[in-house]
């Protein structure tokens, strides 16, 4: 071969590795100075892999980062009329002309304008009063005093009451103000309250939201079709390293429309899902983690399948969003086409369509849509390298593709886990503010409130209204009582 073919080659190889370099640095310093994803890789990590890939470049040019403000949503603005129209009137102030004060006989109304404006009232503590009289027989003196009993509370003896408790607990677990902050800002409220109590309280609030949480778990496990997803959480064990953080992991299960579940583990190994889905059988949907690969696989007998694995086509779709930028041409072409199974995915649910007629749309409208989509990512695959964003999409969603298409026989099932990935969205939040859980152990209390509080808003249901009522009932109940009323997707305020 001539030495020029020879020297042109090796240009072209040496352009296509510095491209991939700078492909790799792109997506480095966008995981690095935010992607608006809920979920990032280690900092120090990423900065230490985006040193090395700069490295690699051997004296390019530095590349600027360019920080992209998202455009407004548009559509039309809502008046406030319209945002506090179902906002009681609790106050309303009239006010006559000074002419018509100093002379009221010499006008006569014809009409009124009417404008108004909120306030607030802001968090205020009160006490209750609680009187139980004691009586005693005339007849007989000598015989005990009546009183009626004391009422049953979630702390024996304390003087929190379930609202009180509700409104601590939610302020940590929904607006995420670490109990610290609660306590400076309990001040305002009337009287300070420690952090010590506050924490006390939580844990106590958990222990009476045990047996709901239970058995929301057991009717997930029991319905046949779950959706799984896991979400890293840092903590801190005071036994073990002092000031220094651990990893741990909110697992998390759900299913459309059925209430959320999630569960404390240290760890993110196999085991340790085992645990949580100990027993299940059916449709089980998640991402790529070999964990869900490896439970099915543990699950399934050569005789029967227990649990049929569903992939989620939200992520492969992601994969290619994020190769936009390197290879637009193709990248574009299969989000079309990914496009347009969402697309049937919206007229199904907004026909109503119950699972049965919903699998057989899918196999009439989708499977065609589907096997051009196959064949666009192996081309696109064949004009990518293996390690560029395009490349990687391709294998992924190749690698996954049983999976992702298995919901074409499943009408139950949806084409993804996005469901899931929103339910574990508020931990995400709450964990930014308290940063670390202060002990191993109250991870599994803030699994058990999570689910208590997440569910209450997939289903619509004020979580403060649900926590009040609940923690008055409980102490009322027995062991033969049954708790399913009480769980988020079948508990109603009640009428009196």
């Amino acid at each position: 071969m001539p030495a020029a073919e020879v020297i042109w080659e090796e240009n072209q190889q040496l352009k296509l590795e510095n491209n991939l370099l700078k492909e790799q640095i792109a997506w480095l310093k966008q995981r690095l100075f935010g992607s608006g994803q809920s979920e990032k890789l280690d900092a120090a990590q990423l900065r230490l892999k985006l040193e090395d890939v700069e490295r690699q470049l051997d004296g390019s040019a530095s590349q600027s980062i360019a920080y992209e403000r998202r455009a407004s949503k548009a559509g039309k603005h809502e008046l406030p009329a319209e945002r506090f129209k179902d906002l009681p009137v609790e106050e309303t102030v009239v006010i006559e002309p000074e002419e018509v004060a100093a002379e009221p006989e010499s006008f006569e109304k014809i009409a009124e304008e009417e404008t108004f404006e909120v306030d607030i009232h802001p968090p205020k503590l009160f006490k209750r009063r609680i009187v139980r009289l004691k009586y005693r027989r005339k007849a007989n003196r000598s015989q005990p005093p009546v009183i009626a009993p004391a009422p049953s509370r979630v702390i024996e003896g304390g003087y929190a009451s379930a609202g009180l408790l509700a409104w601590v607990t939610l302020g940590k677990y929904v607006q995420h103000m670490p109990l610290y902050r609660q306590e400076k800002a309990s001040a305002m409220w009337g009287a300070t309250i420690s952090r010590k109590t506050m924490a006390d309280w939580v844990e106590t609030v958990a222990e009476w939201l045990k047996p709901i949480y239970h058995y929301m778990r057991a009717d997930l496990l029991s319905g046949g079709y779950v959706q799984a997803d896991e979400t890293p959480v840092r903590y801190c064990d005071p036994d073990q390293k002092k000031g220094k953080t651990e990893q741990g992991w909110l697992w998390a299960i759900s299913r459309p429309g059925g209430d959320v579940v999630f569960d404390w583990r240290l760890s993110r190994r196999y085991g340790e899902l085992t645990s949580l889905l100990d027993g299940y059988q059916g449709l089980l949907q998640s991402d790529a983690y070999g964990a869900y690969e490896s439970f099915a696989s543990q699950s399934n007998t050569a005789e029967q399948t227990n649990v049929t694995l569903l992939g989620c086509m939200a992520h492969a779709r992601r994969k290619f969003y994020e190769a936009l930028k390197s290879h637009r041409r193709e990248a574009e072409l299969v989000l079309k086409l990914i496009g347009k199974l969402y697309a049937c995915e919206a007229d199904y649910r907004k026909e109503g369509l119950d699972p049965d007629d919903r699998q057989a749309r899918r196999q009439d409208e989708q499977a065609r849509i589907l096997k051009w989509l196959k064949v666009t990512i192996r081309i696109c695959q064949t004009r990518s390298l293996p390690q560029s964003a395009l490349g990687k999409a391709c294998a992924y969603a190749l690698g996954q593709w049983s999976k992702l298409i298995a919901y074409l026989e499943h009408g139950v099932a949806e084409i993804d886990n996005n469901l899931q990935e929103n339910a574990i969205r508020p931990s995400a939040l709450g964990k930014k503010n308290f940063l670390f859980i202060g002990h191993p152990d109250a991870g599994q209390r803030s699994a058990i409130i999570y689910s208590i509080v997440v569910s209450c808003q997939r289903h619509g249901v004020n979580p403060f209204d649900y926590l009040r009522d609940v923690l008055t009932r409980l102490p009322n109940m027995t062991n033969q009582d049954d708790i399913s009323p009480l769980a988020p997707s079948k508990w109603s305020l009640p009428t009196t």
